[in-house]
């Protein structure tokens, strides 16, 4: 078996990254001209060559953006699919007003964290974490590596990989190795997973364009960091790829080209956004929310300043708020990593605090 370095030889990974980080470094109209440029040839390949369909999966303000940068700037007509009832109902009541068709999740949000476990941290720690919460032979090299870095020949023998977690999780999250690797980690009483997308999102989603023999636009920046970004980064706008095919037009796109092509597009903004408005040195911003998501997602959440997305819900819908932390377990979740929540938080308006609002959701380590 090839190591993972090897693989990385294959598929051209350093040039095809330095080319993506030029791509990011051209000026905004550029980016746009390019942008349009991938989302045509998409719809060339998909459509005229392949005799499939195509579609753009929306949620929030990116995708909204590149759903309407579709339609207007690109003068294509693709239908939208979301997971909608997932939404905020301000993001709801946007995909209802442009014709947004809702897919239905499988599994309803209390089933899969009762299932499988909170969504935390990131989708990447979680993996892990869950992976040393559910240990097989099969995963052995796996856990060892997330708790020490030393990945073995499949990992090119590394000794202090990313696979590994960062102290401040692996003190939390650690014990579940604590006999086989000889330390004295934590380990608490619920479980973690990043398992909700896929049947939340994701699955109900490729169903439907497996139905529809379609495939996606994406709205996804690499600058939001993550498992995106590498994705992006190594396989480019446009993937054609054997298990994958996908079109992120907006891959070198920085917040800032974002928010700009949403004035310039008229886009409407879902109101838990508030507004876009530029700061004293010409930056863009939402005046309320950077992010936004499932109302039960803990991706990010340890990023956020407060008043966090869990303080937004306790404004916007109190019930929800209680049930989630107090039935569900979301304030002990929370308690644990180190997340305040019970205490309520008055949320001030950027324009009386500037800089106030700079919480980002971002799926990193």
């Amino acid at each position: 078996m090839k190591n993972v370095y090897e693989q990385m030889e294959e598929q051209n990974a350093r040039e095809n990254v330095a080319a993506f980080l030029q791509k990011q470094a051209l000026p905004y109209e550029a980016k746009k001209i390019a942008a349009k440029q991938r989302v045509l040839e998409y719809y060339h390949e998909m459509c005229d060559v392949r005799n499939a369909n195509v579609h753009v999966s929306v949620g929030g303000l990116d995708s909204i953006t590149l759903f309407i940068f579709i339609r207007d700037y690109c003068h294509l007509d693709v239908p939208g699919i979301s997971a909608s009832i997932l939404e905020d109902k301000s993001v709801q009541a946007v995909h209802k007003q442009l014709g947004i068709e809702d897919v239905k999740p499988i599994k309803s949000k209390v089933a899969v964290i009762k299932e499988f476990g909170f969504p935390i941290l990131s989708k990447e720690i979680a993996t892990k974490i869950e992976l040393l919460q559910n240990p097989t032979e099969d995963n052995k090299t796996v856990r060892h590596a997330i708790i020490t870095g030393e990945t073995g020949e499949y990992g090119g023998w590394q000794k202090d990989s990313r696979m590994k977690l960062s102290q401040r999780w692996l003190k939390l999250f650690g014990g579940y190795e604590n006999e086989n690797e000889g330390v004295n980690y934590g380990k608490p009483d619920f479980k973690v997973s990043a398992e909700c997308c896929y049947y939340l999102k994701e699955k109900p989603c490729d169903d439907w364009a497996k139905s529809h023999n379609s495939y996606p636009y994406l709205g996804l920046m690499a600058s939001e960091g993550g498992r995106r970004q590498k994705a992006l980064m190594l396989h480019g706008c446009n993937y054609y790829g054997k298990t994958t095919i996908r079109s992120a037009p907006f891959a070198p796109f920085s917040r800032q080209d974002l928010l700009r092509l949403a004035l310039e597009l008229n886009v409407p903004v879902p109101e838990i956004y508030g507004t876009i408005e530029r700061n004293a040195k010409g930056e863009y911003y939402t005046t309320k929310a950077q992010r936004t998501g499932c109302s039960m997602c803990g991706f990010g959440i340890q990023l956020e300043k407060r008043p966090h997305r869990f303080d937004r819900l306790r404004k916007a819908n109190y019930g929800e708020w209680y049930y989630w932390m107090y039935t569900v377990g979301w304030g002990k979740v929370l308690d644990y990593i180190g997340v305040k929540w019970e205490d309520e938080v008055i949320e001030y308006e950027q324009t009386m605090l500037p800089g106030f609002l700079d919480y980002i959701w971002r799926d990193k380590s």
